[in-house]
Order: structure tokens, then C-alpha cells, then sequence
């Protein structure tokens, strides 16, 4: 079948309208997160949560550790009671994310009844998914959440569709330094929330 020129123009302006959506979708998701890894909402609550990273043998990532020490520092600094480690083991691991975590912040000082850990959870979700149950199970009723700042828009995205009482607080330093690496993790956390949203949208 032979498109007509009128017809032919038509399915161009379409085609261009709907990736002209499609980029001012993106372009607005990815200021979103910029804009919010800006934003620190620390306050007193009951807990940190640190969200789980790449763990080596018993030693946390750099990433990790960075979410580590924010932990340990709000602990430190009183805003924070008590903290919420959470990650399960990667393939092979012998030790699970929250386990490496716990370990860091004992030798720290950190007091052992004042660490809980989740040990089962692989993503964000259910890292913050277990930690409520935690939470409820210590009588724990808010929470600051841990992470990177470009992860902190889908983290507290999931913590409000948990109905969990949280506030944001990126880490204050980060190892995704030189520029090429920080738009990279930008376009992939980008590329995760995309995900979460379709997958949250398919389940409502």
C-alpha cells in the first residue's frame, strides 16, 4: 500500500510529537533526580536506614562505605537512636551487605543493641520493604533514609508507597567524583526509576 504525501505527513508529525513527549518526560525525570539529590531532610527520628551496596569479602564497597559512615555520623550527631542495615548476600558472597555494615559500624563504636540488619533483601524495595518490618517489630515509627543522592528520588518514592514515615539524607560525599561517572549513575538511576514506575503502575 503506497502512502499518500498528506498521509506520509501526518505519520511524521505523529512520530516526532510522541518523542517529543518521551524526551520532555525524560528530561523532566532527570532534573527530578538532580534537583532532589540536592536535598537533605535530616531531623530527629527514630532510625537511619542505610540502603545496601557492593560488599567485598567483609569489607563494604567505597559506595558503601560512604553510606555507612552518613549512618554512623547521624547516629553520632543524635539524630538517630538506632540504625537499620540492610542487604542481603550477592552470588558467592559469604557475607551478606547488612552483616558488613553491622561489622563497620561496631568498630566504630557504634553499641550492638543499637544496630538492627535485614539480611534477605537484593534491591531497593525490599531493602526498605524488610526494614519497615523492622521497624514495627522495634516499635520504630520514622526514619531517615541513606543513600547516594542521585539514589535518594526512587528510595523515597518506594518509602511513601510503603506508607513509611521517612526523610531523605544523601551522603554528603560520593564516589561517583569526575564528571563522566556521575552522568553515567545519573542515566542508570534514571533507567531503575523508569522501571520502578512501570512496575508500580502495573500493579495498582
Amino acid at each position: 500500500m503506497r502512502l499518500t504525501p498528506l498521509i506520509t505527513k501526518r505519520l511524521i508529525i505523529s512520530i516526532l510529537s510522541v518523542i517529543g513527549v518521551i524526551g520532555l518526560f525524560l528530561a523532566y525525570l532527570i532534573g527530578s533526580i538532580f534537583y532532589f539529590s540536592t536535598i537533605d531532610q535530616k531531623r530527629p527520628a527514630d532510625a537511619a536506614i542505610v540502603l545496601g551496596a557492593a560488599a567485598w569479602y567483609k569489607r563494604p564497597s567505597p559506595v558503601f562505605e560512604e553510606r555507612i559512615r552518613h549512618g554512623i555520623w547521624l547516629y553520632q550527631n543524635g539524630y538517630v537512636s538506632k540504625l537499620i542495615m540492610t542487604g542481603g548476600k550477592s552470588l558467592n558472597a559469604p557475607f551478606s551487605e547488612a552483616y558488613v555494615a553491622r561489622r563497620f559500624a561496631l568498630k566504630k563504636g557504634i553499641p550492638a543493641n543499637d544496630i538492627l540488619v535485614e539480611e534477605e533483601s537484593h534491591n531497593t524495595y525490599e531493602n526498605l520493604a524488610n526494614a519497615k518490618k523492622l521497624m514495627e517489630t522495634n516499635n520504630l515509627q520514622t526514619a531517615i533514609i541513606v543513600s547516594d543522592p542521585y539514589h535518594m528520588k526512587r528510595a523515597m518514592s518506594i518509602a511513601e508507597n510503603l506508607e513509611m514515615k521517612a526523610y531523605s539524607s544523601p551522603t554528603p560525599t560520593t564516589r561517583y567524583e569526575s564528571p563522566a561517572r556521575s552522568l553515567r549513575f545519573l542515566l542508570q538511576e534514571t533507567g531503575h526509576m523508569i522501571g520502578y514506575l512501570m512496575s508500580f503502575q502495573s500493579q495498582e
